[in-house]
């Protein structure tokens, strides 16, 4: 009798795969050269040379489900995941060799519905120019134990990045999102990257006179909620994780109900070396015991309405009881949810409901923060129970690397592909990538400015038949307390909602201190205890040959 699979848990049917694939011998991979979709001999990745580069670029966060791939499925596709499939539809990577076979790596994770303008990620990639590959991870036959790492597309299926230009693929769109079937330009950069060697690897073509305009290549693939900046040559030891120097980090907000000098006096306590364990997400899966790590900059700045790439286009200011705010914070690294943690953190201080004293008293979890500040500080080794800011509001800004370690480019000087391509470049005599991309993200702007206005005045017609709500913060100019509060006409206790980022507030009728909340178990605990259980049981899964997910970093 067949057994009934569809009330198996994935545990027990990953070891009723692996079982069966023991016992019947797997039969060898061989990896199958990728078909020309001009019909012409197939595509041999080893035939061609391959340098490293690094890659920066920006994207919508809210649009995925976070940046880095994941294994299992997820309800919207990751960043990486789509951006390697550009990188293999163009054939600048090797699909079946996947993520480990480019050597891919990643400056800074960013979390489901954070966004970043400088993300960089380092990667081995096809060049036009031969002896540039000596260090290149090798191209090779997967061993029998071995399956390849594939990325899987938004239904959960088994990825497979097709060559065909004008094959459906809805995850990879045109640089305006939408498929234009006289749209040539996907065509065009297939039939100058499908370029199969003339001869026999024994004798190579010479060398063309530019390099692949990686940049162009990228974005007319992509969709338009990820686009590529710049690209650099990088030597075959740099490392987007490693070569990083700092990372910067925005997190957006409005001052409305909030005291700006209070959480700035706040945020000075954040800048230099502490142990931010009760400022992150404690994740017993990493097995984390060092938690100090050093904040270079915390300036909370004010932001105009939006950025102007056209200097004669201002557009006028918000109200100031809601003027927008940035937190630029700027560190060497930063753990799990950090900069979500702070923000929470900066927001209590900002309504009244903590003083700015609560920074070094969360950082404070030996009482060295006692003797540097000179306040009287109680030791918290154990992180309260609170809830972070929002994830729409923070973005991955900019990651810095020594000018000796890159030198971003958005093409190659005098690249002959850069005339052809670019989708405002042709026919206007526009010879610079950037301009449309420009353009474009300008569009985008604008169109985010007039979703804007619509808004705001939904709220003021709103405002014609229905009063204002009370206004309790901050406490430093309404003159209120928690203990102060004037309760409603019916006697009940009001309530009130402790502002969280991007509109978001967590509401209630009583605020309890932090110092006074509920503690976590201490790190050490906590690590114990998932190694005695989950992980032990993850290690013996690996010892039978099922390997489990890691989940979420």
């Amino acid at each position: 009798m067949t057994p009934n699979y569809a009330a198996w848990s994935k545990e027990d049917l990953i070891a009723r795969i692996t079982d069966i694939e023991q016992r019947l011998g797997r039969a060898p991979s061989h990896r199958k050269p990728i078909p020309s979709p001009t019909g012409g001999r197939p595509f041999h990745f080893e035939h061609h040379p391959r340098r490293k580069i690094a890659v920066k670029f920006c994207y919508s966060g809210w649009e995925y489900n976070g940046l880095a791939f994941q294994d299992d499925p997820t309800p919207l596709p990751t960043v990486e995941e789509v951006l390697f499939r550009a990188f293999a539809k163009a054939r600048l990577v090797d699909t079946q060799a996947g993520l480990d076979g480019c050597g891919w790596e990643r400056c800074g994770r960013t979390d489901v519905g954070v966004s970043a303008a400088g993300q960089v990620v380092s990667l081995w990639v096809r060049s036009a120019f031969s002896g540039l590959d000596a260090q290149a991870p090798a191209h090779r036959q997967l061993e029998e134990d071995e399956p390849p790492r594939d990325v899987q597309n938004t239904n959960h299926k088994s990825l497979k990045v097709t060559t065909d230009p004008d094959g459906d693929d809805s995850a990879l769109q045109s640089s305006e999102g939408t498929s234009d079937p006289d749209d040539d330009s996907t065509l065009l950069f297939s039939d100058l990257l499908d370029a199969s060697p003339s001869s026999t690897p024994a004798d190579p073509p010479p060398p063309p006179d530019h390099e692949f305009h990686y940049v162009s290549i990228l974005n007319c693939i992509l969709p338009p909620t990820i686009r590529v900046f710049a690209w650099s040559p990088v030597s075959p030891a740099f490392s987007a994780r490693f070569n990083c120097r700092h990372r910067h980090y925005k997190y957006f907000f409005t001052s409305h109900g909030l005291d700006i000098p209070h959480m700035q006096q706040a945020a000075d306590y954040l800048v230099g070396e502490y142990d931010f364990r009760n400022l992150c997400k404690l994740d017993p899966a990493k097995q984390i015991t060092d938690f100090r790590r050093r904040i270079l900059s915390a300036q909370i700045n004010r932001v105009s309405p939006s950025p102007q790439p056209y200097p004669d286009s201002g557009v006028e200011g918000a109200g100031d009881n809601d003027q927008l705010y940035v937190l630029d914070l700027v560190g060497n690294a930063f753990l799990y949810h950090q900069v979500r943690h702070i923000m929470a953190a900066l927001f209590l201080v900002g309504t009244g409901l903590e003083p700015p004293s609560i920074i070094p008293t969360l950082t404070n979890v030996d009482g060295s923060e006692s003797s540097r500040t000179g306040l009287d500080l109680p030791i918290v080794d154990r992180k309260p129970e609170y809830q972070m800011a929002d994830a729409l509001p923070l973005m991955l800004w900019d990651c810095a690397f020594d000018d000796a370690d890159v030198k971003w480019q958005d093409h190659s000087n005098g690249n002959n592909l850069n005339n052809n391509i670019d989708d405002e470049s042709r026919g206007n005599g526009e010879k610079h990538s950037g301009t449309g991309l420009i353009r474009q993200l300008h569009s985008v702007c604008q169109r985010s400015l007039i979703h804007c206005a619509l808004e705001g005045h939904f709220l003021s017609a709103a405002a014609q038949y229905h009063p204002q709500p009370p206004q309790y913060f901050p406490f430093s100019q309404t003159g209120l307390s928690t203990s102060t509060i004037p309760r409603l006409p019916n006697n009940n206790p009001p309530v009130i909602g402790v502002p969280l980022g991007g509109g978001t507030y967590r509401r209630g009728v009583k605020y309890v201190p932090l110092i006074s909340r509920k503690r976590l178990d201490h790190v050490t605990v906590a690590n114990e205890r998932w190694r005695n259980g989950k992980g032990s049981r993850r290690v013996e899964m690996r010892k039978t040959g099922v390997v489990a997910g890691d989940g979420d970093e």
